[in-house]
């Protein structure tokens, strides 16, 4: 199957480039972007272009960033093309809501993705879960925003999201694996002075679990979740790749080579069903961390 992919970054020449390029199921037909490009690939600046010239295109995987991506998906799926969604699926919950009901109406599949749920601990994780009950734990994930999105000024404007752009990574790996639904009660949001995003986040949840969710980290990246339970205690590290129980590795390994195959492998899954995927969990809880949090001033940021 064909398929173009919109905003041509870091993230998409870092991850779904690659995971296109090995994919069973997908040829990379058509690019869209500013000033991104993929050699070889032909290439537009106008979505609209873009789906007039290859209507042999039958997907388009949006990684434009949140804000102005809803006119972007509403275009794709007025096209009556399937439409794949980079984390997080859109600015606002009523867009993401709006994007389904659209998709429903026009019989095309949409997935809001969520990769970090696709790594390699994360399933057996879940698995081990099942049936425990959770007496409390911890999130830790502190990573350099200099590094994963260098210059990249929107990420702290508004509806760009800031910590909560990497935190949403925890967050879906947690609504995934717990055995009931993550409730948020409070929330401390460190912003600084001229930015509009918080770079650095506290979180509370029922339950007794913690995050820390830090956009300053130097050196090397804590991408971990801890929870302790009625029978025992489970740790995810490397951003869910490591699974350990009672402190014995039991599932998984470094890096994050798989998550992103695994997107287009279930993409084209649901294409080839008829289904869509839009689970709104993670984002829930950013929205409510929105709603709960305290807000700190803290010094200015800049790249």
């Amino acid at each position: 199957m064909k398929i173009a992919l919109a905003g041509i970054g870091k993230i998409a020449l870092d991850q779904h480039v690659p995971a296109l390029a090995a994919s069973p199921d997908w040829t990379l037909a058509a690019t869209l972007s500013r000033h991104g490009r993929v050699e070889g690939v032909p290439a537009f600046a106008d979505i609209d272009a873009m789906l007039a010239a290859h209507p042999d295109i039958g997907a388009v995987s949006l990684c434009l960033p949140p804000v102005p991506r809803f006119d972007a998906a509403q275009a794709v799926l007025r096209a009556g093309r399937h439409l794949m969604l980079e984390k997080p699926p859109g600015a606002t919950l009523a867009e993401v809501h709006a994007l389904q009901a659209m998709a429903a109406d026009a019989g095309v599949t949409i997935f809001a993705t969520w990769h970090s749920r696709m790594a390699l601990g994360v399933a057996a994780a879940r698995d081990w879960l099942a049936g425990r009950r959770v007496t409390g734990g911890r999130i830790t994930w502190r990573e350099d925003v200099r590094h994963w999105h260098p210059g990249q000024d929107w990420i702290f404007e508004a509806g760009g999201m800031g910590v909560f752009d990497p935190g949403i990574n925890a967050l879906s790996i947690l609504t995934h694996i717990l055995p009931t639904p993550a409730r948020l009660t409070a929330a401390e949001l460190d912003i600084p002075a001229n930015r509009q995003a918080p770079i650095a986040a506290r979180l509370d949840f029922a339950g007794g679990i913690t995050a820390d969710l830090d956009f300053r980290q130097q050196g090397p990246q804590t991408w971990d979740i801890a929870l302790e339970t009625d029978g025992g205690r489970l740790a995810l590290s490397q951003g869910g790749n490591l699974l350990e129980i009672d402190d014995r590795p039991v599932q998984g390994r470094g890096g994050i080579a798989g998550e992103y195959p695994a997107l287009y492998a279930r993409m084209a899954d649901l294409v080839a069903r008829g289904a869509s995927d839009v689970d709104l969990a993670p984002m829930v809880l950013v929205a409510d961390a929105f709603t709960l949090g305290r807000r700190a001033t803290v010094a200015s940021f800049d790249f």
